[in-house]
């Protein structure tokens, strides 16, 4: 077997557990041993330009004679979950294109922290946030079963939306919204962030060219081990469980390589009485016309495995840090043919920093609001088609 490697050098439950333990997604726990240095220069970056852009920024508002590059979003945050902290709330700092005007809490200490940090105001309660008419977007943050009650109240309020995933715990949930935000013409996206990350771009490029051939099957794979006994994971009424937490990320994946007609055809989740959610389970998905399949696995209850690998007439491409590359990372892709193995070391990128780049300029030229709403969509209605099929 030949190994060729190449470097690719251009390519309430309680007010506490709601705003300090949404923290705890996936995000924040598996990742950070080897990003700390780049998430702290960026961190550094918001930080050092907070006092510079903070009442120097243009409303969004146009004026007569301001085109698109001379405005900028004016975004509020509704939560000060760690993983906000993280990468959105960082991102959203330093990208030229947005000013953070404040944050709410439920806690008037905890939202106090998260300002002085980022250079921008405190509010202690979501609805005072939301009446603020210098704010065009919010950034929801919040656990997955407040998202309908609070991006619904955004969308009434006149806001753009950008929410963590999942967007709702149900499809008639996201369709509610989805409604509401096309109602009003605003802006309504879900947060996946690894979908903004160049080596999904590597993959699809390479695909395109013929280089594994027809693409055949999708196995896509996120786990981790257990957590701890409080996390609001396992809490069912804030929207906890294996499947919307772990398991989206495979969904999604599935509807970017298969396609948006992509099916579930089965589905197990294993449920566990004692914390009362699902920590596992798997699924199998299949295109309805070209025959294309997907084997699908998550949980929280297992060794961390975060892979995505596209089986075609011709070959294969895997990555092994498909959902949850850190910044500073240069993800490996491995191309398999035959005989021949080629691995790429792919440029680092911050996903977190190109989707707030990618949802500020939409909501800023008015461009393609449909697509978001259409994913959104289309990924609630698989959450529930895996629900059915597991018999829950």
């Amino acid at each position: 077997m030949t190994t060729i490697r190449t470097e690719n050098r251009a390519v309430n439950r309680t007010e506490n557990r709601i705003d300090d333990r949404a923290d705890t997604r996936v995000d924040n726990r598996t990742d950070h041993r080897t990003d700390n240095r780049t998430e702290n220069r960026i961190d550094d970056r918001a930080d050092n330009r907070t006092e510079d852009r903070i009442g120097n920024r243009t409303e969004t508002t146009p004026k007569e004679n301001d085109t698109v590059a001379d405005r900028v979003l004016n975004v509020g945050v509704l939560g000060c979950a760690a993983i906000a902290q993280r990468n959105t709330i960082p991102a959203l700092v330093a990208d030229p294109a947005v000013r953070l005007v404040a944050v709410a809490s439920r806690t008037r200490e905890k939202a106090e922290a998260v300002a002085r940090r980022f250079g921008c105001e405190a509010l202690t309660g979501y609805a005072p946030l939301l009446a603020r008419d210098d704010i065009d977007a919010v950034y929801v943050p919040l656990p997955p079963a407040l998202h309908a009650e609070w991006v619904g109240r955004a969308l009434a309020a006149g806001k753009h939306v950008l929410a963590e995933k999942p967007l709702a715990v149900s499809g008639t949930e996201a369709a509610a919204l989805v409604g509401a935000a096309r109602a009003s013409g605003l802006l309504l996206m879900e947060n996946f962030a690894f979908l903004h990350h160049g080596q999904h771009d590597a993959v699809r490029a390479l695909i395109d060219s013929g280089a594994i051939g027809e693409p055949r099957h999708l196995t896509a794979e996120f786990g981790f081990p257990p957590l701890a006994a409080d996390d609001i994971r396992y809490d069912s009424s804030l929207g906890g469980g294996a499947l919307l937490d772990a398991g989206v990320y495979t969904l999604r994946a599935a509807t970017l390589y298969l396609g948006p007609e992509v099916a579930v055809r089965g589905a197990a989740l294993h449920h566990d009485s004692v914390v009362g959610v699902d920590v596992a389970g798997a699924a199998l998905v299949g295109h309805p016309a070209n025959g294309r399949t997907g084997q699908l696995a998550f949980g929280f209850d297992r060794s961390y495995r975060c892979v995505c690998s596209i089986w075609g007439s011709e070959g294969s491409i895997t990555l092994d840090r498909a959902f949850t590359a850190p910044p500073a990372l240069r993800p490996v892709l491995r191309l398999r043919r035959q005989d021949h193995v080629e691995e790429r070391t792919l440029p680092a990128a911050h996903q977190f920093a190109a989707l707030v780049a990618s949802f500020a300029r939409t909501a800023l030229e008015g461009g393609d609001f449909k697509s978001p709403g259409d994913d959104i969509l289309r990924q609630a209605e698989l959450v529930d088609a895996v629900r059915a099929a597991a018999g829950q």
